[in-house]
């Protein structure tokens, strides 16, 4: 069956339906390609924290605004495999790690890839955003026995140059295809509230949604207004809106885990029950998010309880201390 082509049109017609219709038909899209009451769970952990050249307008991690953020060095490999460790303990099933560069070196890359092995050791999936790529560095992470790559567009074609001026849109697009070329799974997304009108959201979700396959994890963030950023004082997004834009990525990509991000620490139960219902079936667990503060891994249980959703566990993952400490074992 051929994979339908939007253009942003299509997007907005759905943007402008009544909200009960929007919803209805994004959790009937929902429901025909996963379980409404699994969520697959995600921890994000900065490695690499600041002095970051690019000017990403929203960043904290950008070396030309004054935030107050500490610069650090690559951490150790026995912090991340501790990290991992509790990450899974929690209920993750795939650990994500960031570093701030533009793009890695080689033996940055190398450096990496040994966090790669002590995160797969605990028998979760590992993701890693790290700048652009080059075609043989994603062959490498593939090699490696990397799951994810995540690389966010963002924002929309349109609206790019008003949010990053040291890249360009295609510079993302082209990381994504080494990334996909290479056989991993592709995490892309962006940030939502950045200034951009219903337009560039549509004209955002359909680029992803066109890509020549669409990505198997979509985070969709809203923006965490960072002081020191030129981003500090944009006017909040409208959570109704958001809510829209989970329904309609969800009805773009039907089988991709759309993803409730950064952001979410500031959005109430009502509103991210509201987001599950919408199609969001992935969510960041754990008080950090590289450098901004997340959902409470407590509260966030407790509102798994009351909405009867329970982890999702995919395949392959093997979430038993028994594998971690034969895999750690064989490794020494």
């Amino acid at each position: 069956m051929t994979r339908p082509r939007w253009n942003k049109q299509d997007a907005l017609d759905l943007f402008d339906k009544p909200f009960n219709d929007l919803l209805f038909q994004a959790q009937t899209v929902h429901r025909e390609h996963f379980d409404p009451n699994k969520v697959q769970v995600s921890t994000l952990m900065s490695i690499k924290t600041g002095a970051c050249p690019e000017d990403c307008k929203y960043c904290s991690q950008s070396a030309r605004y004054d935030t107050g953020l500490e610069r650090e060095r690559l951490l150790p490999l026995e912090e991340v495999r501790t990290a991992a460790r509790r990450a899974r303990e929690k209920g993750a099933s795939r650990f994500c790690m960031g570093a701030a560069w533009r793009n890695p070196t080689d033996k940055q890359l190398e450096r990496v890839i040994d966090m790669v092995h002590v995160v797969k050791q605990t028998g979760m999936e590992a993701c890693v955003t790290l700048g652009m790529l080059q075609p043989h560095q994603a062959v490498r992470l593939k090699e490696a026995g990397l799951d994810y790559y995540n690389h966010n567009i963002d924002t929309s074609a349109e609206y790019y140059d008003q949010v990053i001026t040291t890249r360009s849109i295609e510079d993302r697009l082209e990381t994504l295809d080494h990334v996909r070329d290479a056989g991993i799974n592709v995490c892309s997304g962006g940030i939502l509230g950045m200034g951009e009108s219903r337009e560039d959201r549509a004209s955002f979700l359909t680029t992803l949604a066109n890509l020549e396959r669409a990505p198997e994890s979509v985070p969709l963030n809203m923006l965490v207004r960072i002081p020191g950023t030129p981003m500090a004082d944009v006017p909040a997004l409208d959570p109704i809106e958001f809510i829209r834009t989970i329904a309609v990525a969800r009805i773009l990509m039907p089988s991709s885990h759309v993803r409730l991000s950064a952001g979410r620490e500031g959005l109430s139960e009502a509103i991210q029950a509201w987001c599950f219902f919408a199609g969001a079936n992935s969510i960041f667990y754990g008080e950090k998010l590289l450098t901004t503060e997340n959902a409470d891994a407590a509260a966030d249980e407790a509102m798994f309880a009351k909405l009867g959703l329970t982890p999702l566990i995919p395949a392959g993952c093997q979430l038993d201390e028994a594998a971690d400490s034969e895999a750690t074992a064989a490794s020494a």
